[in-house]
């Protein structure tokens, strides 16, 4: 599903499989329990299945079991970030949004890709689902990069991103010598960005600074979000 010309290179904490699926790195998902995320876990819990509330659209209801992550009953509580960190990346994600809803996958911790119900959205931004979000300083924003074209799905229906990232490089004295990238990435199988760099962590990042290494985050306090099949394949990105 996902490939790339780079060569893999293990992290310090995962095995030499390649491709592995978070936060394990075996064949469990990451919707089995909350092992392997960072506290505090809020609300997030692991439930069998999730959709549209048939009373309240903008709600999500689930099932008990496995496999799917939902952000807890209110649909909104902390951030989640992963206990490994990672560098260069390819990612795979599904995702499903009620009716209006908000969340983000932030690489490292971050930069964003902004997950939201754009559905019929016809001139999407950069606030809009795959988007790259803007940064923001000093009470304005700036940068943020609108997807090439909206290639959303309507409120309910699992999506997916698959998307190949460069971290930032430092050199010896640990001063940035080039910006972070997203190579690609595909939103539902349309590729919707390439090449991108951005400069620094984009708005609601979990840190100012940035770093070689960082943890996948999930934003879990705009709304209510449901994701599974969460994989991961550390590469090195000439």
């Amino acid at each position: 599903m996902l490939s790339s010309g780079c060569a893999t290179s293990p992290s310090p904490q995962e095995p030499e499989s390649g491709r592995v699926s978070l936060p394990q790195y075996s064949e469990s998902f990451a919707g089995r329990d909350l092992s392997g995320w960072q506290a505090p876990l809020g609300d997030w819990m692991a439930v069998g299945e999730a959709a549209i509330d048939p009373e309240r659209s903008e709600a999500l209801t689930y099932t008990e079991g496995e496999g799917v992550l939902v952000n807890g009953p209110k649909g909104k509580t902390s951030n989640l970030l992963t206990e490994v960190k990672h560098g260069d990346i390819e990612l795979h994600l599904e995702f499903m949004v009620p009716e209006g809803s908000n969340s983000g996958v932030y690489l490292q911790g971050r930069y964003e890709i902004q997950i939201l119900d754009s559905w019929q959205q016809y001139r999407p931004s950069f606030a809009d689902c795959g988007g790259i979000y803007q940064r923001y300083l000093d009470g304005k924003g700036f940068e943020g990069y609108a997807p090439r074209l909206n290639a959303s799905l309507p409120p309910g229906v699992w999506q997916r991103f698959d998307v190949t990232f460069r971290a930032p490089r430092f050199n010896d004295s640990g001063k940035k010598t080039e910006n972070a990238r997203f190579v690609k990435v595909v939103h539902n199988g349309v590729v919707i960005h390439e090449e991108v760099e951005v400069s620094g962590p984009t708005r609601s990042a979990s840190f100012e600074d940035e770093g070689a290494w960082g943890p996948l985050m999930l934003q879990g306090d705009h709304g209510p979000v449901a994701y599974r099949n969460l994989l991961v394949r550390h590469l090195v990105i000439p």
